[in-house]
């Protein structure tokens, strides 16, 4: 079975309050990755018609302050489907409700696992590439973890090898006293 994207997609906006803010009077990054990973759980149940759960993020850079009074909006697609898996795409953008000046506030990448009534990784749905902007989000999300994948097995303990990674230290606030 197949889907297309748009059949999931969704967006929310929320004005953001001084409950939600640090101390200099700009929202909390944690409020954001709290709203970001609703979203990224609503598209994903939306799309698999399951429970999901967060199996990983992938770097939220935070782009732009967010400050009280603006509208926060959010935007959730799936980008990628596997068995029982699902990248959903998160984009969060703020606007200054008195100006309209809007701001790309950051993106991530949520990894979604679909489960059933008994707990179980359940089968999703796949998606329908039906343009080049579609085809290049499922693309990126292969290649993610492909490099993730490359990443983990490098850093191991049992594969490191201290000697390899040595000289990346010099010129970095380190001091290696072995």
């Amino acid at each position: 079975m197949f889907k297309s994207i748009k059949e999931s997609q969704i967006t929310i906006s929320e004005l953001m309050l001084p409950s939600h803010s640090n101390f200099s009077g700009k929202i909390h990054g944690g409020y954001i990755l709290n709203l970001m990973d609703q979203i990224a759980f609503a598209c994903a149940s939306k799309h698999s018609r399951n429970y999901c759960v967060t199996a990983s993020v992938n770097k939220v850079d935070f782009l732009n302050p967010i400050d009280v009074g603006e509208l926060v909006t959010l935007k959730a697609s799936v980008n990628y489907t596997g068995r029982t898996s699902m990248v959903i795409g998160v984009r969060v953008e703020s606007e200054n409700i008195q100006t309209g000046e809007t701001k790309h506030c950051n993106s991530s990448y949520f990894t979604m696992v679909a489960k059933d009534e008994n707990g179980k990784n359940a089968p999703v749905p796949g998606i329908i590439l039906d343009s080049e902007q579609s085809i290049r989000r499922f693309s990126r999300s292969i290649t993610r973890q492909e490099q993730a994948k490359k990443r983990s097995n490098s850093f191991k303990a049992s594969e490191f090898k201290i000697d390899d990674y040595i000289e990346l230290l010099k010129g970095h606030n380190t001091k290696v006293e072995l």
